[in-house]
């Protein structure tokens, strides 16, 4: 047993009323076998009170329904095991190995396990909270197990820690996660359909509906090894390598990507490779308002190259007749963009 599933149960079981975890002790230490000196002073504990005498035969008769469960039951109570290798345990000694630091019984496990309170315990929160960055803003936030999340503009993502694994959520927008080790808690992140796991590393994930990429996610690693799990196979990423999947979970082929590539929104800026002009719009217009319009659906077509700073609209609108055939006429407050004749 891992020291941190001794300190979980130890903690759980402290939780639980003391009549109860008595009669456990008991009834574990009898399924041992005790002396006669041990039997006696049982029996005392037994005859002092009728309430000791319930909540013991309410335990027992519990852990002699254990023997009617199938098998396929008892394997899904069953704790997963640290090592595939392992010897498994007899069909119920995993049980009273839960208790074995403070030496109490197994039959209040198994009560609560039965009754979905050891499993409810172990999946309520111990940390929760949610962060946004706002449209043309950039947040730093520091968890509580020593990882370091960057939001990019717009972003939102909702982070729950867990005694067994850390879970983010990104519904909007893209981060930088800096994963502080833990072998024990598994850091996860879910980016739309995409489901990345981790142990310790640096990567952005993206989950946005429009701008660059598209509607979807996209994951680089910046050092470490990440597991990326969409609709299909899932696949390992390690540093230089990105992926990117459609809004289906669907996972393209691994990309190599530069140091450049990842610092790129981190500076406030885009790179344009063949892209079309209603896609740049779209991820100006992340980071705020354009003002920028385009004429018809041609207009959006037209591909554009170039890197530009994602802040700098006045600067981009400038650029945009030189680097492609158009005009800019304003109208109503708004610039038009249209083609050149």
């Amino acid at each position: 047993m891992r020291p941190s599933d001794r300190h979980d149960s130890a903690a759980f079981l402290a939780q639980q009323p003391a009549l109860d975890v008595q009669a456990a002790d008991w009834l574990v230490r009898r399924q041992d076998g005790l002396d006669e000196r041990e039997e006696a002073a049982f029996q005392q504990w037994l005859a002092a009170s009728t309430a000791h005498a319930a909540a013991y035969a309410q335990l027992a008769s519990v852990w002699d329904g254990l023997d009617a469960l199938p098998d396929a039951t008892i394997a899904r109570l069953r704790p997963v095991p640290a090592s595939k290798t392992a010897p498994s345990l007899p069909r119920f000694s995993w049980l009273t190995q839960l208790c074995q630091p403070v030496r109490l019984a197994g039959a209040a496990v198994v009560c609560a396990v039965l009754a979905g309170g050891w499993q409810y315990w172990l999946h309520q929160p111990v940390y929760s909270a949610s962060f946004a960055s706002v449209r043309g803003e950039q947040l730093t936030v520091e968890l509580p197990d020593g990882s370091i999340l960057r939001l990019d503009t717009a972003t939102r993502v909702d982070v729950t820690l867990y005694r067994q694994r850390r879970e983010v959520r990104l519904p909007e927008g893209q981060a930088l996660l800096t994963v502080a080790p833990d072998k024990t808690r598994p850091f996860e992140v879910l980016a739309g359909p995409v489901r990345v796991t981790v142990l310790g590393t640096r990567f952005s994930v993206r989950h946005t509906h429009s701008g660059l990429y598209g509607d979807g996610a996209s994951v680089q690693v910046e050092h470490g090894i990440v597991r990326v799990a969409g609709s299909g196979a899932p696949l390992l990423l390690t540093a230089g390598q990105a992926v990117r999947s459609d809004a289906a979970g669907t996972l393209e082929a691994l990309t190599n990507a530069t140091p450049e590539d990842a610092m790129l929104w981190r500076e406030g800026r885009a790179h344009f490779n063949n892209t079309p002009l209603r896609v740049a719009l779209a991820e100006f217009e992340r980071y705020g308002p354009t003002h920028l319009r385009l004429a018809d659906a041609a207009v959006g077509e037209l591909r554009l190259n170039g890197s530009f700073k994602l802040r700098e609209v006045a600067s981009f609108r400038r650029a945009l007749p030189q680097v492609l055939p158009l005009r800019l006429r304003e109208e109503g407050g708004s610039t038009v963009i249209t083609a050149a004749p």
